[in-house]
């Protein structure tokens, strides 16, 4: 199995990109994630889920716990820990959808 490492390094290049919005269906923005050190490889995840699906509902955030590797089970065993791998969980739980803005 691959790390998160080895497969953000397959992802396509999201250093261009300064936030991306997850917007809720009343038009919120419901989530930020920033590109900043701490952060990058949770843009690149979901600049990747943005290409690939169009928005963040249950199949793409299915897609995304794949991508996060062996920090999906650290997410699990310690919620609150890894926020944006936290959202992919509440997505599929709770059947939501989000749209994703890139800026």
């Amino acid at each position: 199995m691959k790390t998160f490492s080895e497969i953000l390094a397959g992802l396509e290049p999201s250093d261009h990109l300064k936030k991306i919005e997850l917007i809720d269906q009343d038009g919120h923005v419901a989530g930020l994630i920033e590109n900043r050190p701490g952060s990058q490889g949770s843009v690149k995840v979901y600049h990747h889920l943005h290409t690939k699906y169009g928005s963040l509902g249950t199949e793409a955030a299915k897609d995304g716990l794949a991508l996060y590797a062996e920090h999906t089970a650290d997410a699990q065993a310690h919620p609150g820990k890894h926020p944006n791998i936290d959202r992919l969980f509440e997505v599929i739980n709770n059947n939501l959808t989000f749209q994703i803005q890139i800026s």
